[in-house]
This record gives C-alpha cells, structure tokens and sequence, in this order.
C-alpha cells in the first residue's frame, strides 16, 4: 500500500492544533470530544480506511497513550508504522503503535452488559506446513461473529495474551468453531494457556504480512 506522507503530515498537524481542546475534555482515558475524535478518525481513514486508534493510561498520573493500529489487516501494518514514525514530541500525550501484550492478562472483559470472562473459552494452535493456524471455541457459537460481543472479547483478549502485532504476523488463520463437551479429548487448552504454546512455536513461522525494504 502506498502511504500519503501529506496526509500524514496534515493528521499530527491537526492534532497538535487541537491538543489543547482534547485534554481538556479527558477524564481517565475517556474524552468528551466527540466531534473531535470523529474529525481524526476522517483525516485517518483518507491515510488508510483501516487505521484506528484508542486511548489508555497507567494506573496513578502520567501522560495518556494514543494506541494506532489497524483492525487486524496486515496490509496496513505499514500505514500504522509510517504513521508513528511521523509522530511529534508532545505534551501530555503519548504514540504507540498497536497494542501490547498484558500482564497480567484480564481475566474478564465487560462490553455494555456483556461480561465475558476468559476461563469460557479454548482454542488450539496447530503449525502446519510452515503456517500457525489458531483455532478459538466457545459456546453458542454466532451464526454471524460479528454480531455477538464475545467475540469483540476473544480478540481483546488475543491482544492481551499475544500482541496485536504478532497476531496480525504470525497467525495465518483464525477459525471460530462450537466447544466441544469435553475440550481436553479434542486436544483443545484454556485461551489463558495461549501465551506459553504460542511464544514455544511463534520463530518457527516466518512472519506474515509485512516487508522490510
């Protein structure tokens, strides 16, 4: 994909004009500038329709972070890298690039009234033919995954037990299937298992999706 560099430049442009305006509206990791969020979230998607971005902050003060990536698209991981690569220094404000593994991981996740904790999922991690192919089960599966909420929580935890990146990098599939009675007969491990099997395997698997030039 080829990066925009002006529309780079007019995006940390735009943000360090109006970095006054957002931290003023902040409270915790949550800001009160909708309109403005939305204005970024334009100039972004005319860089690259998929780059995203998200706000977090230690526990205690400190500067906030703005967190770029990119929905899971490996083809963007360029889009997102040439962006932080443009970054300004700024006050009170923090950029980074897609998010980090967690310790320790969450062991729940609350979207709206859904509470989803990791100990109801399993998955496999399989290396075939050169590839890492990871499997997620759950019950109930959705007809339609992108219509239930647990499964916005399996990639939340995915992202804290192995990274954003490596995901994006290193997993050729992701497959959602029905959990089965017994999940230990069909060789499956709890989803909180995920970091030690992935971290085992993951330099076998040369990485997927971007291009060093």
């Amino acid at each position: 994909m080829i990066v925009n560099y002006e529309q780079i430049v007019a995006f940390w442009q735009q943000l360090e004009q109006t970095l006054d305006q957002l931290l003023d509206s902040q409270n915790d990791t949550y800001f009160d500038a909708d309109l403005l969020l939305d204005h970024y979230r334009d100039i972004l998607h005319k860089i690259d329709r998929n780059l995203t971005f998200h706000f977090e902050r230690e526990e205690g003060e400190g500067p906030v972070e703005m967190v770029f990536g990119c929905d899971g698209y490996p083809e963007s991981i360029h889009s997102v890298l040439s962006l932080i690569s443009a970054a300004p220094a700024l006050r009170g404000i923090e950029f980074r690039a897609f998010n980090d593994r967690c310790d320790p991981v969450p062991s729940c996740v609350n979207l709206g009234d859904e509470e989803c904790r990791i100990e109801d999922y399993w998955c496999s991690l399989r290396l075939i033919e050169g590839r890492l192919q990871l499997a997620v089960y759950m019950d109930a599966l959705p007809e339609v995954l992108e219509m239930d909420a647990r499964v916005e929580a399996v990639m939340i935890f995915l992202d804290a037990i192995i990274g954003e990146f490596e995901i994006m990098t290193r997993i050729w599939s992701l497959d959602w299937f029905e959990i089965p009675a017994d999940p230990l007969d069909f060789g499956l491990i709890p989803l909180e298992e995920l970091r030690n099997a992935f971290d085992k395997i993951k330099d076998s698997v040369k990485p997927l999706g971007i291009t060093l030039h």
